[in-house]
């Protein structure tokens, strides 16, 4: 039998009754011929027109898939070459070989892209292909495009997501902003003020800020005579970044009659959607600002990063004998409470640190309570060799003195750690036994950094103090009369202050004086003292080495970098830098050298009218406005002496623009 199902034209089950059909017609052809031929007329009919029916169908579907083909295919080519999306194609070597028209309109007509680099694009583009990124923002003609990267077909799709950018700018621009104000020094100036003064200073602090606020669109709300607290938005505070917080001069130039300048300090938190967490970050800015020494603004974003403004002038010291005699006192109530104190300072000790510390151990004495002083041997600088060759003379105070190892061994969770002369985890004698008790007295003189030890039991930071001794030797004058202080710890105390203070002539207040004059009264000797500080010739000669090798920078910055096969200690550099500071026509001195622990140490001194502590801070160190320093590692003396040069000339021009 043919094969009709499978013949063309015709459908499957179609093809089907005409086989049934013919077979029918053979019967018929054979009983009667006349019929069978009438019936094959009609099937030979019906046969003709439904393959001309198919037929029509089939043409006219052929027709309709290849107009829809080249509609389609007209279509592709219209939109590649039309659609609003940026279309490049580019070479092995990064070459643009084809764009579309969308593309080509943010380019000048006579600049042709083909052949050109990517890098004529963005240089962000060619980086984003080799580290696999799917996709990279790029600005055009100050449109911003997300660019999809197909790096396999070497590909590139650009998205104008300009008004989304524009919209997420502007989200960020207006989040809110939280700011406290506080009068460093309001009780101070308003001491001996009558009534009237007194308003008319409150008026004229009033009025400068509500200037300032209203002129950079900022709601001010006076809560306390010291206090005020700010509102305002992301776009506003960088405005006020811009103009370097120029309020801190504005206010520091009003006029008072006992000529003291008003200084505030300013807090703000930013980077949080919660008010209560802005409130949280401003509070702990303004901590942070006035454990500075105020004058100052600081700004506190949610990811605990600290911007600091500010800090021109030296704190003035307005501490008071009330404050020091609470802190004793609460000082006596932990050592009592403990089981023993441990007593450290920072790394590579000086004298400030070892007095401050052989202080504390005797409160710790008075009180009953075993004290033990965290000492690395290994860790002793030629500067306090002699100190502790006086101290191992007293049996009973060296017994105290024990490594790292052995407080680690005897500390528990009972014990209280106090830390002097250093307030950064990193930088103490043993960070480990920071973890080991809840307890943890901070006591330091120097300003409070953003990396801070954490969840101290009682801080006792005063910047305005010129050491940590004299504020231990205050806290030692409200302790238990119990015991005598002993020749050598007093004297270990008195060089701690003379040091510091470059035996009184940097940093020394009336209740330096005051402290210094209750340690001679218990003994001091400043004739040892003045053995401990002598030096050897080797290290004279390496200092005056340091010293020759200076430069200046900026016409009044002296910069000395010492050669890089010259080890130098902390107290060695801190000494050329004080001695390179006496030099005419010197305002900042910088010394740079290798330390034997491998890093490149930077001691900074300054006579005040440059911040040397924003110097450091940029170079993750610290101290004083006037005596700073920091360590670096894996660096060159000649990379941290360009650095160096690179953060003055900011600095510098930030001044210019103030």
């Amino acid at each position: 039998m043919p094969d009709f199902q499978n013949r063309p034209g015709l459908g499957k089950h179609l093809w089907t009754i005409y086989a049934l059909s013919i077979m029918l017609l053979l019967v018929i052809w054979y009983y009667q011929w006349i019929l069978g031929l009438v019936m094959t007329l009609l099937l030979s009919v019906s046969f003709y027109l439904s393959v001309r029916t198919e037929q029509i169908k089939k043409n006219e579907t052929e027709r309709y898939i290849t107009t829809l083909s080249h509609r389609v295919k007209k279509v592709g080519e219209e939109a590649l070459l039309e659609m609003p999306i940026g279309i490049i194609l580019f070479s092995d070597e990064y070459q643009i070989e084809w764009t579309n028209n969308y593309l080509n309109r943010f380019f000048p007509e006579e600049e042709t892209l083909v052949k050109k680099s990517l890098n004529f694009i963005s240089e962000d583009l060619i980086p984003a292909i080799n580290e696999n990124k799917s996709e990279v923002w790029v600005m055009l003609d100050g449109y911003a495009f997300e660019t999809s990267i197909n790096k396999e077909e070497r590909l590139l799709y650009f998205f104008d997501r300009t008004e989304q950018a524009e919209i997420q700018e502007r989200y960020e621009n207006e989040k809110t902003v939280l700011a406290f104000i506080y009068l460093d020094n309001y009780d101070e100036v308003t001491q001996n003020l009558d009534d009237t003064t007194k308003s008319q200073l409150n008026t004229e602090v009033t009025s400068v800020l509500n200037n300032w606020a209203m002129k950079n669109g900022l709601y001010l709300k006076r809560t306390s005579q010291e206090r005020f607290m700010a509102v305002g938005s992301i776009e506003i505070l960088q405005q006020l970044e811009k103009d370097k917080f120029n309020i801190l001069d504005t206010v520091r130039e009003i006029h008072t009659d006992q000529n003291i300048p008003l200084t505030i300090s300013i807090g703000l938190g930013v980077g949080s959607n919660s008010l209560p967490v802005l409130g949280e970050l401003a509070q702990s800015s303004l901590d942070l600002a006035l454990g500075r020494g105020g004058d100052q603004t600081a700004i506190k974003d949610d990811t605990g990063k600290v911007r600091f403004y500010g800090g021109k002038t030296n704190p003035m010291e307005k501490r008071t004998r009330v404050r020091a005699r609470v802190i004793s006192h609460a000082l006596i109530g932990l050592v009592q409470a403990s089981d023993k104190v441990i007593i450290m300072g920072h790394k590579s000790p000086d004298m400030d640190a070892i007095g401050a510390a052989i202080g504390i151990l005797n409160i710790a004495e008075l009180n009953g309570v075993d004290g033990f002083i965290v000492f690395d041997k290994d860790d002793v600088n030629d500067g306090l060799y002699r100190m502790m060759e006086a101290v191992k003379q007293d049996k009973e105070l060296w017994n105290n003195f024990i490594s790292p190892d052995e407080a680690e061994e005897i500390i528990t969770r009972k014990s209280l750690i106090v830390v002097v002369d250093c307030n950064k985890p990193s930088m103490v004698a043993d960070s480990r036994l920071l973890g080991k008790t809840e307890y943890k007295i901070v006591i330091d003189h120097h300003r409070r950094g953003e990396d801070f030890i954490e969840n101290p039991t009682l801080v006792y930071m005063e910047p305005y103090a010129s050491s940590t001794a004299e504020l231990v030797t205050e806290l030692l004058e409200y302790q238990p009369k119990g015991r005598k202080l002993k020749m050598i710890e007093a004297t270990a105390l008195l060089a701690g202050i003379i040091v510091d203070t470059k035996s009184f002539t940097l940093r020394t207040g009336s209740r330096t004086f005051d402290a210094a004059s209750y340690l001679r009264s218990k003994g001091a000797d400043t004739v040892l003292v003045q053995k401990f500080m002598k030096e050897d010739m080797d290290i004279f000669v390496k200092r005056s080495k340091l010293i020759e090798r200076a430069e200046m920078y900026r016409n009044t910055i002296a910069i000395s970098a010492a050669p890089d096969d010259m080890i130098c200690d902390n107290v060695l550099i801190a000494q050329a830098a004080d001695t390179l500071l006496t030099m005419n026509g010197v305002e900042a001195a910088f010394v740079i050298s290798n330390r034997k622990d491998g890093k490149v140490g930077i001691s900074a001194r300054s006579l005040g009218e440059i911040n040397v502590q924003i110097v450091m801070e940029k170079m993750n160190g610290g101290g004083h406005l006037t005596n700073a320093a920091t360590q670096m590692e894996d660096t060159t003396i000649e990379n941290a002496k360009q650095l160096l040069k690179d953060i003055l000339d900011e600095y510098a021009e930030g001044r210019d623009e103030e």
